[in-house]
């Protein structure tokens, strides 16, 4: 008999005896779960999610520095496969369902008891083994024939679509359901996924556009097809969707093939189009992206992040880096941020930065704006606060906490010890 699967977990609280006893006192295991980290701050968990990637994030809904709404948000751009439970000593429930998008599957209110909270841990175990079983009972059992495929397939794999005009094939749409009416005029996308076997060979069977398109309803509409090996989803929406979404679920794709089905994942898309005689454009463009996936590897290529040159490998994350060496002290800095700077994905940008840096962009930026604050405390006299705000800070507690975690010491602490250092020299 097969070991059962155990999810692993992170539990996040700033109640340090209550964050101890949750951590030593259930019985993970025999819950079905693996403890692999603890924090005390959003900072902390969010690192840890990146370095993890843990099927389970457990967290207070408020937290010191970032909040647990923000941080089930970042988790959301780094993870979006890692599923969220919120504790939190408030009936926050009204401000927790803005949260509901970031993959929230429980919310308990203080004070819990460790009985409580166990017997909810099993209510999660059973959602999170659900979430996995439909995923790969999709990727099994192919589904029940779409009209609006049917209507698709032809926009998109044949290139003389277009002589029919876009006005019919807006008809067509209407009526199999893919359009709501004559007023829905949404832009298109088109994504290509491929499975890859060990040995890096495609192994796509038809039923894996279920699982596709489950993942892609959380965030866009869209529509799914199975064509020579791969599956070909035509995605609706506006830019601000698209710019918002798109590469969250061209993330979370690989994330679930390769923590459900044991499988690399690569994907190609292409540009948004305004037309459906658009869409054989568009489903080359994706084809094209898709090719230029390495190896055997999982991969997600945007065609955008392709051409031209300036936006690949090394020149692109030493860009990157740049930008981060000119806007530090901007508190709103972020990994998507820099990406519309740079016009790539934030997929493709993280992808690079990880490859040509060795780290990840959250830990580049929290370095550079510490060696920016140990320069200003050394040879200004700002104060503290004035500090933090100059290095993209707007929380004194939370910079002087990454300060101290970065330089082993608090600024009051090194500006004594570079103060006393100085005089010493002078005598």
């Amino acid at each position: 008999m097969a070991a059962k699967l155990l999810y692993t977990v992170i539990v996040a609280d700033d109640e340090d005896e209550l964050r101890e006893a949750v951590c030593t006192m259930i019985p993970w295991q025999d819950l079905g779960f693996r403890l692999v980290g603890s924090a005390s701050n959003g900072l902390d968990a969010l690192q840890m999610v990146e370095q993890y990637e843990p099927d389970l994030l457990l967290t207070d809904i408020r937290m010191p520095f970032i909040s647990g709404i923000e941080l089930a948000r970042q988790v959301r751009e780094v993870r979006p496969a890692t599923n969220i439970a919120f504790l939190s000593g408030y009936d926050d429930f009204e401000y927790a369902k803005q949260a509901i998008q970031y993959n929230i599957l429980s919310y308990m209110l203080k004070p819990l008891t460790m009985e409580g909270l166990a017997a909810e841990l099993r209510n999660i175990r059973q959602k999170i083994d659900a979430q996995f079983a439909l995923f790969r009972q999709n990727a099994a059992q192919p589904g029940a024939p779409d009209a609006r495929a049917a209507m698709l397939m032809p926009l998109v794999l044949d290139d003389y679509a277009e002589a029919e005009g876009n006005s019919q094939a807006e008809a067509y749409a209407r009526q199999c359901g893919l359009l709501r009416d004559v007023e829905d005029r949404p832009f298109y996308v088109v994504m290509v996924t491929t499975l890859l076997n060990e040995e890096g060979g495609n192994c796509t069977a038809p039923a894996f556009v279920a699982s596709v398109d489950a993942l892609a309803a959380k965030y866009l509409r869209g529509v799914s097809f199975f064509t020579a090996g791969k599956v070909v989803s035509v995605l609706l929406g506006n830019p601000s969707d698209f710019e918002e979404y798109l590469h969250i679920l061209a993330d979370e794709i690989p994330q679930m093939a390769a923590r459900v089905l044991g499988k690399h994942c690569r994907i190609g898309v292409g540009r948004a189009v305004r037309s459906l005689t658009d869409l054989h454009g568009a489903y080359r463009e994706a084809m094209e992206a898709l090719r230029q996936g390495e190896g055997t590897e999982s991969s997600v290529q945007f065609i955008s992040d392709l051409v031209p040159t300036v936006k690949s490998g090394s020149l692109l994350c030493k860009r990157a880096l740049e930008a981060v060496d000119q806007h530090y002290m901007d508190a709103d800095l972020s990994l998507v941020s820099i990406s519309g700077m740079l016009d790539v994905s934030p997929n493709h940008l993280s992808a690079c930065i990880k490859k040509y840096a060795g780290e990840t962009f959250i830990n580049i930026l929290i370095r550079k704006r510490m060696d920016a604050a140990r320069e200003l405390l050394a040879n200004s006299t700002l104060k503290v606060q004035d500090v933090s705000r100059r290095c993209g800070y707007t929380d004194q507690h939370y910079f002087s906490y990454c300060f101290k975690k970065y330089c082993g010491e608090s600024p009051n602490a090194m500006r004594r010890r570079l103060r006393a250092e100085k005089a010493g020299d002078a005598l």
